[in-house]
Parts: C-alpha cells; sequence; structure tokens
C-alpha cells in the first residue's frame, strides 16, 4: 500500500517547421499526460494533465519541469480541479520549474485548487525566461469544500511564485494562509469570501489602453466580488475574491482574450475539458 506519492512530470516541447510538438513527455504517478491537441492548428499544442490519485494527501510530493525550446507554443491544463486532502500534520508539497527559451509563449492555466480544512499545503513555482519569451497564468484557489458547508478553519496555505529573466526578477509574489476564523473575516485575509484568484502575465511591457480594457470588463461583467489589476515593469498581474470560480474563470478568459490578440493576434481557444 502506498502512503503517500512521489509524482514526477518532464514536459520538453520543441518547435518543428511550424508546429509546437511535445518532444519529451516523461511521468511517474500520480501524474500522467493526454495525447497532444491541437484544436487551433499546428502553431500551438494543446497538453491536459492528469492527477490519477485524485488529490494530495499529507507527505506527498510533486514535481514538474516544463521547458520550451525558442519559439514554441503551449497551453497546459489539467483535467479536473485539484484536491488537498487535510493531514494530521504532514506536508504536501509540489514544486514547479519551468524554463522558456527565446521567443517561447506558454499558457498554463490548472483548474480550480481546492484545499480542504486541516489541509497543509506548500507549493513552490519558479520560471526562467529567456528574452522574447512570454508567460500567462492562472491560479484559482477555494478554501474549503463549501458545497459541504466546510471552511477553512484549520490548516494552512502557502504559495511562492518567482519569475526570473537574465538573473533579474521580473515578479515574486509569496503568499501565505493559515485557516482560522480571524484570517476567514479579515479585509486582510479573505475578506468572508472563499475563493482567492491570480491572473499573471509577464514578459511584455502591458500598455497602459490594454489595462484600462481589462478594469472594463469587470464594471461590465456584473461580477460579484473584489478585483484588481495592476500593471508591472514587464507584464500584468489581476487578483480576484469571491464566492464563484466560474465567475474567476470567466472573467480571467476575457483578460486572457485581450492578451492573445494584442500579443499573438489570436484569439483564444478554450480547452475542451472545462
Amino acid at each position: 500500500m502506498v502512503s503517500s506519492w512521489a509524482g514526477e512530470l518532464e514536459l520538453e516541447f520543441a518547435r518543428r517547421n511550424q508546429q509546437t510538438v511535445l518532444a519529451r513527455n516523461y511521468t511517474v504517478a500520480p501524474w500522467k499526460t493526454q495525447r497532444s491537441l491541437y484544436p487551433e492548428g499546428e502553431e500551438v499544442c494543446h497538453c491536459i494533465l492528469l492527477h490519477t490519485a485524485g488529490g494530495l494527501v499529507g507527505g506527498d510530493r510533486l514535481s514538474a519541469k516544463i521547458h520550451l525550446q525558442p519559439q514554441a507554443q503551449a497551453l497546459i491544463t489539467t483535467a479536473a480541479a485539484s484536491k488537498i486532502y487535510r493531514s494530521k500534520g504532514a506536508e504536501s508539497l509540489q514544486n514547479i520549474q519551468i524554463r522558456l527559451d527565446e521567443g517561447a509563449s506558454l499558457e498554463w492555466f490548472p483548474q480550480e485548487t481546492i484545499i480542504f480544512s486541516e489541509a497543509q499545503y506548500r507549493q513552490q513555482t519558479k520560471i526562467e525566461l529567456a528574452s522574447n519569451a512570454t508567460l500567462t497564468m492562472w491560479e484559482i484557489v477555494r478554501f474549503g469544500r463549501t458545497a459541504r458547508g466546510e471552511k477553512f478553519l484549520d490548516g494552512n496555505w502557502r504559495s511562492h511564485t518567482e519569475v526570473w529573466r537574465d538573473q533579474s526578477p521580473l515578479w515574486i509574489d509569496r503568499q501565505y494562509l493559515n485557516g482560522n476564523s480571524e484570517m476567514l473575516g479579515s479585509p486582510n485575509g479573505l475578506n468572508s469570501y472563499v475563493i482567492a484568484a491570480n491572473f499573471i502575465f509577464v514578459g511584455a511591457v502591458v500598455e497602459t489602453e490594454l489595462i484600462t480594457q481589462m478594469r472594463s470588463t469587470w464594471e461590465q461583467g456584473n461580477y460579484q466580488g473584489m478585483s484588481g489589476v495592476t500593471r508591472s515593469l514587464s507584464g500584468l498581474v489581476c487578483r480576484y475574491f469571491g464566492d464563484s470560480s466560474s465567475d474567476a474563470r470567466k472573467w480571467f478568459q476575457q483578460i486572457w482574450q485581450l492578451l492573445r490578440v494584442s500579443y499573438r493576434d489570436r484569439a483564444i481557444c478554450v480547452p475542451r475539458v472545462w
């Protein structure tokens, strides 16, 4: 009987003629990948990840290494929501390393992560960008199994993300939430919401006019909750607090569409598993 997992994932994408192909695909359970898909043509390779165990328990260790060779374009998502189960004390860890070579473009859109009460979870993500490479990613986290009335009253969640170019940081974000009623209700915590979500684009300067358009999508969408769009020196960060993961994803897709048209002259193509 396996008490904990030590899953490994290594993906490498290469540009061959006009097509992006998955040149290396190495997995150790519970990681698994579906076959490559090309719903928008050969330039962008869509890859769907599976977690065959259904979720992480205390003591699980997952690692993922993703490499895009020059000019490669890939979209990676997950087949289902990720679940972080409660733990009696052992921490579950996910470590992600991403390297994007010259002119490469990665869209990293995992589905919602559900953090059970009493879960102990830490996620570390480090991205290295070459010149003209861009990364678009989101993270949507639900605290507690709210469909069952569960609140995140115990446990902790940590997320540490770094993006670097030429040994200089482009964006570093550290988040930590300790499950308790004060954190749930505080304006400095979840402000009584159950979902915290981030959308990040990094690697290129975003014009002020585009930021204005993104802010207007929130105002016109009649979304519930709180939002923010912040321009950085080499990209942007959007944050959502609310109670609807579908609202978060719908708003993020509008932002993604604006970025896609501006930087790739191509409309978005929503993965079929969503």
